[in-house]
This record gives C-alpha cells, structure tokens and sequence, in this order.
C-alpha cells in the first residue's frame, strides 16, 4: 500500500489489530470514519497528503468488511492529480469501492482518456487496470478505440499491451460492438506473431472470447495458433520466466487449444499433420509424478489436447492411445486424477466411437464405483452407463444391482434408472423382469413410476412373458418385509396372470389372496385401490366359485364402500356389484389387452439426459433457444357440432421448434402415463373437470366445502392452513370478482392434488399435482372460457426460501375456449409452513385482471405416511429424548372429534395412525416420513392423548430428528 512516511495510516492499522474483541475494533472504525468524515467537510483546508492518507484509510476499513458509504468523490478526484503517489491511490481505490454504474465514474473517462493516450507509461497502467476491473459500458463505448490502438501500438512497451489487451477483453465482454470484426481479424492475426510471450498469452485470452462469438472471420488466425503451439511444444524462444516446472507456458498452450476448438475442422492438410504432431508430443510426455505443482500444469494441458483430439475427430491409434493413457490414470492413488481420468474417458465415449478400447478399462472402472470419493463414484457411473452395450450389458447390471444395497441415498436414484434403462435396452426379455424387479425390491424409494409402469407394459406386450414374470412375483411376496411399490407390481401382475400358476404349488387363488391381504393394512391409499382390483381379478379367475373366498373378498369390498378416498370407495361399490353378477363378470374383468406400441419413457429419458450431458466440442455450442413448453388445447368444432379439444402451437418472439403435445393415456389400475402425440391419437380435454361444459358454466366445485369442514376439524375455525399462508397476499383492486371462495379452494387443493384454484367469469385455473420425496410437479391448467382471446398474460412465481421452484414458459395470449399447460417444478429444500404465491395477470378486453394466489405446495405434500409395528416404534421414540427433537404442547378449544374421525383426518394429511401401539385406547399414535433436500427421509412420530370427558382438549407430542422439523410439524 505503500505506507512508507504515512505515519497516521500505520498506527490505525497497528490500533485496529490490538483490539481484542470484535466490538472493541467496531468502535475504532467508528471514530475513524468520524474523523475522516469531520476531515473531508473542510476540504479546502486538506493537503493531497492528509487527503491521500485518510483515503487509504477508507481502503482498509472498507477490506475489513465494514460499510464505506461517503468519500467516493474524494478518491475519483484524487485520479486527476499530477502526481503518482496521489493517482496510484485515486486508481486503486476508485476500482475497490466504485462498481460500473456508479454516477461518479462518468466524471473521470476524460482523465483515465488522457492517461490511456499520454506518453507516460506508468499512468497508462494504472489507467488501463482500473478500466479492466470495473469494466462497464460506458467505459466500453468511451475507451474501445484508445484501448485498441496501445495494443497494435509498436511503440509501447509490452507490460502496457498485455494489459491493453486484458483491458480490451473485458470491454467486450461488457459490449461486443466495441471490436469491429471485419477491421480486426487481420490486426488479431498481426498480433498472434508476437514474440513476447506475455503479451501472446493476453492476446490468446482476446481470441478466444471473439472466436467464441464468431469464428467465421478469424480463420486466419488457425495456422498462426498452431505455430504457436508448435513453438511451446519445441520449447523454442521460450524465457525461463515463463517455463513452469520444465512446461513451456503451459497456460498459454491451453489457451491456444481452446482457441482452435472453436473452429469446426482444419482443411490445410500441412496446418493439421503439424497440429497432430504437437498433440502426439503432448500425449506422448506426458505422465503422473510425484510433484503435486508439475502434475497439475501437464494434465491441464494434456487433458486440453484430449479435447482437441476428440473435437477434430483424429484417426484411431491416437483415439486408442488417449484411451490407454486416460486407464492409466484412473488407476493412480490420486483422487483428483483419476476422476479427471474417469470424466475425459466419458467426454471421448460420448464423441468418439472408441467404446472397445474402453471396455479393456471395465474392470478399473467397476472399481472406481467403490471409490470413497462420490463425485468419483458418480464419474464411474456415468461412464459405465454410457459404455454398456449387449455384450457386456449382463455383468454391468449385475454390478450396478449389487452396487444398490450399498450405495449412498443422494446416488440411489439416478442408480435405480440407469440399471432400468440399461436392461431394457440390453437385456433378454427374462433378464429385463428379473432386474426391475430386483430394482424395486433393493430400492423402491428411488424407483419412479415410470420403472414399474414400463414393466408392467412389457410384460402385458409378451405373452411368453407372463407366466414367469407372475411367478417371481409370487416369490417375492413371501418375504416379509417388502416395499409398497414392490407390492403395487406384484398385486398387479398375479391379479392379470395368476390363473396361469393356478396348477403350481402355493398359488391357488385362495392362498394367493392371503398373501396379497396380508399387506393391505401397511399399504397407503393408491396402492389399496390397486389391490381391490387384484381381488376382484382374482375372484374372476376362481373357477368353479370359491364360497369362502367370496365371502373374504366381499368383506373387504364392504369395508372400503365407506373409505373417505373417493377413488378407494367407487372401486369397493363397483366391484362389490359386477361380483355378484356371476359368469358376466369374466368379461367384464377381461385381461388387459396389449399396450400399443411407442417409445419407452425411459429410454425417452435416456435420450434426454445424453443430450444434456454430452460433451460438445466449442463450435458445436449454439444458442440455446427457450422455447414454451406450454400446451395448448382448443376448443375445435366437429362436423357434428360438438365441439372437441385439439392441440395447437403457441406462437412465441422466439424461432422455436414445434411445441411439443403431451397426452395421457391410461395406465394400470387407473394411473396416467405420458404418450408421444405422434403415435396416439389426440385426447380429449386433458382435464375436463377443469374446463369441460359444466365447469365452465355451472357452480363451482363444491367439494372444496367438504374438504374444508374436515380441515377445519383441527381448530375452531380454517386458521389451521391459513396460517401456512407466511406471503402477504391482499386483496387486489379488480372490477372482476372471484367465482367461488378462493381460500376455500386453496385449503381443499391443499388435502388434495388435482382441483380448481381460482375462478372468475374469463378464466379458469387449475391445478394437478404429483408429489414424490421433495420433488413435486405441478401443471398449471388456465383455461379462456370466452369467445375472444385473453391478452397480457403474466405468471410470476413468488417462492417462499425453503422451495426451488421452475415455472414453465407461460404464452402471452390464450386463444378463445381454450387450455393452456404450464408445467412447474418444485424441488423442497428444508422444512417450513411457508407458502408460495402465484402473481398472476391477464388483460380481457378493457379490463386488467391481477390475482396473488396461494399455491398448494404446503408441508403436508412432503409427508409420505409410514406403518409402524411396536418394535420399530418405541425404540425412536425414546431415542427422540426432550427438546427440540420432541416437543410437547396441550391444544383446547379444539372441535369434539371420534378417533376415528381423527385418524381419517392424519389421513389426509399423509401421516398414517398405528393401531393398538397405545396402551390407553384414548390415544392415538401415528407416523409419516418427511422429505426434503437437507433432511432427505426423516421419520416423524406423533402421539395425540384425548381426555374421554372432555373431547375439546388434547396433548400432541411431535418428536423427529430434525429440530426445525420438529418445530414446524
């Protein structure tokens, strides 16, 4: 800082480190600044010595961390001294306090111009360093012409042109047009001649940002980049100063390769053998040593000249020699290199078709999935998936599944879908069965729907298939601990092919039944439902009629005629009625018939995250277009005049391509799956309910009444969910009114995950949802019930701290009588009630509509309800000993409720009630598990104690592992 002679300055800092606690040195910042402040309001009484001094001051208290909110124009003025003790101090702190759109900096682009332009080389640095630190576009527009001309300048030492040149790079970061490409492609390849290596490096930077942006006029420059690798390879006229552990300048040889990346191929044959020459020698050189420094420099090197090897496409032996080097390296003790070993084998994989000189590696590779480090265990996943094919496809399965018991939770997921990709790319039809299934069973938390729904098509589609795929699944019911989704296949494929295992042992209908029934109690509410189908089909099957086993199956249907989940309760009456019909009831309950066929969605996924994830050369990078991933369908006349709903492209500012049309089509036992629009027919409206002609022109839902009264069962009144509500959302100034009580809608989405949220006489929204772990993904439906279009429309998301949300690109106009599809993604980060809020604005005609509407992305969404039996309950409830983990709070005033009512309503809110855990048949004890990114899966365990005589009082204790959670539970 050069604080020889400032004598002031030194005891303040030597004041400032004798403190001895933080408030004693906030204390003489404060009577500093005073000072400095009492100082500068009688500037005319200030020597450029005590202004120079007290402005350094400023410097240091601001590095220490603390506000430095006046002074700015002392030090902008200090650039304008003659002297270069008081315009270094003007320059280095004008370029630390002042950012690129503070107003004072306009006062001083005369100065820093006539310092940049002068003949005193000093100033031209200080000048020029300032300028490529703040940047800035007016700095850019003012400064661009001078900049340039000190870098071509032949005059100019070369320490002022790197600086020119850095200078000038990042004034065209902040404004491309300051370079004129037709003028300076010459000029840049006049430059790449330079012999001093400093200011070639500088240069290089330079390149490489204006060929990103446009190689097409700087093709001159190629012969010029390799040349210059050829003279770093050679280690001709190389300095020592710039040779680095015996690397000629390896920073600028990385540059230099990363320039030429950027240009799609060389067509000189003498410019590329040369080229091919210099990578060869690089290949060749390079090797793993013990000096930490030295290794470092040569691999960013050699792992540049491996992409640029793989971006000219070069003959085999190099791309066999590269493989072979990149083996080596996964193998060495060091974790840094071998990941960088197992990412570039990857990069080459995905680019080059080298995959049998890969597949010698297998063995290394199957070891680096053991790797302690997990960001190597990721690598060596990714690189396994991407080399597999049918001949080695049978042991990497193998190993991925054994790998699943063991591995970490933040990889389970993308494990368990790589392994189903993989097998039923690869695998042999009876291999693929095996795999899902052993997939599900290791780890069906991480195993998403679209797993098991492809393997039931798989195995609807072969008919060869069914009687084995029934048969595993019957093994695997008898253990007996098994996964809910394990259990949702299983039911599902002995209720469609357990009559073909009806002549084997253990598989009559009957004993078949009790296996199944035996883990109705411990399902939750979508798999009971898939379970009643199971016995309705089994009961179908039964030939001649089992009278005990009807009576079993009717008893259970008789029990869920009653259940609150309306999707259970239809079931139960329906199957219950066709049941008693007799012979009818084997057509009625015909075996599903074959799925037609069309692009798997997990290949579809496959296909998806290679284009995410592939490596791509610098020239092959183009602008990423955002299209609108919206949906639209309209409302189209039939020749017969009813009117049917078709899909329609959204026009958009951007060139996009054509929106892509998602359908639903249906899937086992009533679940959805999206389709490719171009092998099924188009669907009718996605969600009629939504906007069908009853919706449009009838009362709304009143089903939102009925969920709030068992809302409301909690308190005295609808302030349980309301208080969710942390965002202020008031009331809007609108001519048009509501249809229908928001908040009522909004506590009735919040039980449930497809309804309407909000309503008025032009527009309908609705909302579906589909929530798994923390991650959740919501479609929002806003339907135009007019005749005209609805202009302007705008939806912001407003999301609370604690949710990662992505909101689809919304159309800016709805067509009339028509559907609009925005899909929102929702990613839970840590436990909290607050709620999220959707700004949403649309103009019909005259009149502007603005609406703040609560979103039902609450708490509850992420429960996902676990039965408990004794031995695993009591153990983690004494675990969970005292504050905060277990908390405890006496509620009064509360609505008199049955047990029965209560445990129906934990229901609804995903956490499942254990029976016959409490001694005190007044008591209810229940669990759930919460899923959130910072906690991933924790238990919550919840004991409710009811006084008999006085049903308008009761004590909860909340207990989990998580503090936070257990505050916000």
């Amino acid at each position: 800082m050069a604080l020889s002679g400032m004598r002031g300055l030194s005891v303040f800092i030597s004041d400032v480190r004798n403190c001895q606690n933080k408030e004693q040195e906030r204390q003489r910042v404060d009577k500093e600044l005073g000072n400095i402040r009492t100082r500068f309001k009688n500037e005319k009484g200030l020597t450029p010595y005590e202004k120079k001094k007290y402005v350094w001051k400023m410097l240091y208290i601001y590095m220490l961390g603390y506000d430095v909110d006046f002074g700015h124009m002392e030090a902008v003025s200090l650039i304008s001294a003659p002297k270069y003790p008081e315009k270094q101090v003007g320059y280095i702190v004008t370029s630390c306090l002042l950012n690129e759109n503070h107003d004072f900096l306009r006062l001083v682009i005369n100065t820093v111009r006539n310092d940049i332009i002068g003949r005193n080389e000093t100033f031209q640095c200080l000048a020029l360093t300032m300028v490529g630190n703040i940047g800035g576009r007016e700095f850019a527009e003012s400064l661009a012409p001078d900049v340039q001309k000190l870098l071509i300048s032949s005059s100019c030492r070369p320490l002022v042109r790197k600086k020119a040149a850095l200078c000038l790079l990042r004034l065209y970061r902040k404004n491309p047009d300051v370079v004129n490409v037709d003028g300076w492609s010459d000029r840049m390849t006049q430059l790449l001649d330079e012999r001093d290596l400093g200011v070639l490096t500088s240069v290089m930077s330079l390149l490489v940002a204006l060929v990103a942006n446009s190689h097409e006029a700087y093709w001159s420059c190629l012969p010029k980049c390799v040349k210059v690798l050829e003279r770093l390879a050679r280690n001709q006229d190389v300095p020592p100063e710039y040779t680095y552990y015996g690397i000629p300048s390896p920073w600028l040889q990385v540059k230099t390769m990363r320039a030429l990346q950027y240009f799609p191929t060389i067509e000189d044959p003498n410019t590329r053998r040369s080229l091919f020459e210099v990578l060869q020698r690089i290949l060749m050189g390079t090797d793993v040593v013990k000096n930490v420094n030295k290794n470092n420099a040569s691999h960013a090197v050699l792992f540049e000249a491996l992409a640029l090897v793989m971006h000219l496409d070069a003959e085999k032996e190099m791309m066999s020699q590269c493989v072979a080097l990149l083996g080596k390296f996964i193998a060495v003790r060091e974790p840094n290199i071998r990941y960088l070993g197992l990412e570039n084998m990857t990069r080459m994989l995905m680019v080059t078709d080298v995959q049998e000189s890969i597949k010698r590696h297998q063995a290394q590779i199957i070891t680096s999935l053991k790797d302690p480090d997990i960001s190597i265990r990721r690598r060596a996943l990714d690189l396994l998936y991407g080399m597999c094919d049918v001949t080695n496809a049978k042991d990497i399965v193998e190993e991925l599944l054994q790998y699943l018991s063991t591995a970490d939770f933040a990889m389970r997921e993308e494990l368990a879908l790589k392994a189903a990709i993989l097998a039923e790319k690869f695998a042999p039809d009876l291999l693929y069965v095996d795999v899902i299934l052993q997939l599900i069973d290791k780890a069906g938390d991480f195993v998403s729907d679209d797993i098991w729904f492809r393997v039931i098509q798989f195995v609807t589609n072969n008919d060869d298939l069914q009687p084995y795929a029934a048969a595993k699944a019957r093994e695997y019911l008898d253990k007996p601990a098994l996964h809910e989704t394990m259990v949702k296949v299983s039911a599902y494929l002995l209720g469609e092919y357990s009559h073909l295992l009806a002549r084997r042992p253990g598989c009559s209908p009957k004993e078949i039944f009790s296996l199944i029934n035996e883990k109705l109690p411990t399902v939750s509410a979508p798999t009971v439902a898939i379970l009643l189908s199971t016995y309705a089909k089994v009961l179908m099957h039964t030939q001649p009629p089992d009278q005990e086993l009807q009576n079993q199956v009717w008893a259970i249907f008789n029990k869920y005629e009653s259940y609150v989940d309306v999707e259970i309760q239809q079931r139960a009456v329906e199957y219950f009625a066709l049941s008693r019909k007799g012979a009818a009831l084997m057509d009625i309950l015909a075996e599903m018939p074959k799925f037609p066929e069309r692009q798997s969605s997990l290949l579809k996924k496959a296909e998806d995250a290679e284009a995410d994830t592939a490596e791509q050369s610098a020239i092959k990078l183009r602008t990423q277009q955002q299209a609108s991933n919206a949906l639209v369908v309209t409302d189209v006349r039939a020749a017969n005049g009813s009117a049917s709903y078709g899909p329609v492209k959204i026009p958009t500012n951007h060139n996009t391509e054509t929106a892509l049309v998602v359908q639903e089509t249906a899937q086992p036992n009533g679940t959805t799956a999206k389709v490719d629009p171009q092998q099924a027919p188009p669907s009718p409206d996605l969600l009629g309910d939504l906007l069908g002609p009853l919706a449009i022109e009838g009362p709304p839902d009143t089903s939102a009444t009925i969920e709030q009264n068992l809302v409301s069962g909690l308190g005295t009144s609808s302030s349980t969910i309301d208080e969710l509500a942390l965002a202020t959302v008031g009331e809007q100034p609108n001519s048009v009114q509501p249809i229908g009580n928001i908040a009522e809608r909004f506590h009735a989405l919040c039980l449930k995950d497809s309804g309407v949220l909000y309503e008025d006489p032009y527009i309908q929204i609705g909302i579906k949802a589909e929530w798994r772990a923390h991650h959740g993904r919501l479609v929002l439906f806003l339907g135009n019930k007019n005749t005209s279009p609805l202009d302007s429309v705008q939806a912001l998301i407003l999301p609370p701290s604690h949710l990662k949300m992505e909101l689809s690109v919304v159309p800016e106009t709805i067509p009339p009588r028509s559907q609009v599809q925005c899909p929102l993604e929702v990613v839970n980060l840590r436990s909290s009630r607050d709620v999220a809020v959707l700004d949403f604005s649309y103009k019909f005609g005259a009149s502007m509509v603005n609406v703040k509407l609560r979103l039902p992305a609450v708490f509850n969404k992420f429960l996902q309800p676990i039965s408990m039996s004794g031995e695993e309950f009591f153990p983690q409830w004494r675990s969970l000993s005292g504050p905060p983990l277990k908390l405890q709070e006496v509620v009064r005033g509360v609505k008199p409720m049955l047990l029965p009512e209560m445990a129906n309503l934990f229901s609804s809110f995903h956490v499942v009630v254990c029976p016959g855990l409490d001694p005190n048949p007044n008591n209810l004890v229940a669990c759930t598990t919460f899923f959130s990114e910072a906690t991933r899966a924790m238990l919550c365990l919840i004991r409710v104690e009811t006084d008999p005589s006085d049903r308008t009082q009761l004590r909860m204790t909340v207990a989990s592992g998580d503090p936070a959670l257990t505050f916000e539970l």
